[in-house]
């Protein structure tokens, strides 16, 4: 869209201004290292600096003895449940689990027959958005991002809350239920109002119906035709599952905790930590891994071949191929070393289906990347380091397979991280309660 009453500064005036900012400022990485900088908050040995402590999740990925790191397979602890335990009972239990898992997340025990009855009935029961808010806050004002839609979506919730600044646990608790059953549908009307203005595609909104979980929930305003398998919801629930909480110290996860240190408002909080997610360093890293596979079928002319798809990521990591960054996207985590449990467990859930929809092709060259990438990274630094797939690498596939638009991707992230995120800001705000404050040290004339 284009704002013509806005005034525009010429590319030469930005370049000028970008070298008279070049000329007078630098910050020498070596002196971050004289002084003891944990930059990016980790610690030499690349682990992370102890920020807080939570009841919440547990990110494990090595065994550390000593100053040594041992690399170990991965493992994610949802209140002290394996998320493997967790996927087999859905598996073999038939069941969509992602709504068990938000109460487990909030409340730190597995919920009974009877409150998760409940909860489901209070999550459908305000799935449907505030009179008027779709069309005023939504369709009023299309973003080309959905990210930053959701994020002013949520935002605008504060308009709509008689008690939005209250920080009582009692409060808190009702508008994260809120957010957890909203956020869905304000993802795909944001959606359809981004098809419509940006795309020129017919705009439509379905209503929620009652009875369906997260997973089908979205399916079905998602869909035209609102006609979906139970597999592919059952797959979409997974993905959710896998999602739901990373520990207190992923960027979007502390983002939320730094801001609910702060005393602001739940809606502040949440919106922070999803324009955290959106950057391609953290959730957006699944679209970023689907270019890159688009780009090596393109080019290379037998996947089954391991020498070529070698050859072809060393060019990518010499920054010959790909989008220049010289990275291979899906591959390398902060904490995992020889495995993410989340990458292997979309990898084994996602391969039928695969097979089944025509993605075959698609999917084993997800799996030589995941064999090879480690290979290439030894060989191209010259290092030992143990590095593995992480969850993007398969999460994009998979909602391919699906059929959600790329544009979607990052967001349902998001929708899956929100019981987290309000776990950890009930925690914080019950249990630290001290303004976050670290320090910057001025080294300027």
């Amino acid at each position: 869209m284009i704002y013509p009453n806005v005034a525009k500064l010429s590319d030469n005036e930005i370049k000028l201004l970008c070298e008279e900012y070049r000329t007078n400022n630098y910050i020498d990485p070596e002196v971050s290292e004289k002084l003891g900088v944990k930059r990016g908050l980790r610690n030499a040995d690349g682990t992370g600096v102890l920020a807080g402590l939570t009841n919440i999740c547990d990110v494990v990925g090595y065994d550390k003895q000593g100053d040594q790191i041992i690399p170990a397979d991965g493992k994610l602890i949802y209140r002290g449940y394996d998320l493997d335990d967790i996927i087999d009972t859905a598996i073999r239990e038939d069941r969509f689990m992602f709504e068990e898992v938000a109460w487990l997340l909030l409340f730190g025990v597995f919920p009974n027959a009877d409150q998760l009855k409940k909860f489901k009935t209070m999550i459908e029961e305000r799935r449907e958005l505030p009179e008027g808010f779709a069309e005023t806050m939504i369709m009023n004002a299309p973003s080309p991002n959905i990210m930053n839609k959701m994020a002013r979506s949520v935002l605008a919730m504060y308009s709509y809350d008689e008690k939005a600044d209250d920080t009582s646990l009692e409060n808190v608790m009702k508008q994260s239920i809120n957010l957890i059953a909203q956020m869905p549908t304000m993802m795909i009307y944001a959606y359809q109002t981004f098809r419509h203005a940006y795309e020129h595609k017919s705009l439509y909104f379905h209503y929620p119906k009652e009875g369906l979980s997260t997973a089908e929930h979205i399916l079905d305003i998602y869909r035209q035709d609102q006609v979906y398998t139970h597999e592919e919801a059952r797959l979409l629930d997974l993905c959710l599952l896998v999602h739901a909480d990373h520990g207190g110290g992923n960027n979007s996860t502390f983002a939320n905790r730094v801001l609910s240190s702060t005393g602001t408002d739940t809606y502040s909080a949440i919106a922070g930590a999803i324009c955290s997610l959106k950057g391609p360093k953290h959730g957006g890293a699944n679209l970023k891994v689907m270019e890159q596979l688009d780009e090596i079928l393109a080019n290379v002319n037998d996947i089954y071949d391991d020498n070529e798809m070698k050859d072809y990521l060393v060019k990518i990591m010499r920054k010959q191929a790909g989008d220049g960054s010289g990275l291979i996207y899906g591959i390398g985590h902060a904490v995992y070393t020889k495995s993410d449990p989340r990458c292997l467990i979309l990898q084994k859930y996602s391969k039928d289906i695969a097979y089944d929809k025509g993605f075959r092709k698609e999917y084993d060259a997800l799996m030589s990347i995941s064999r090879l990438a480690p290979e290439v990274f030894a060989q191209e630094k010259g290092q030992t380091k143990n590095v593995c797939a992480n969850v993007d690498l398969f999460s994009g596939l998979v909602y391919r397979i699906l059929g959600i638009d790329e544009v979607l991707f990052t967001p349902i992230f998001a929708i899956a991280r929100v019981p987290g995120w309000c776990a950890h800001r009930m925690e914080e705000i019950e249990f630290s309660n001290r303004l976050m404050r670290p320090a910057y040290k001025y080294i300027g004339n």
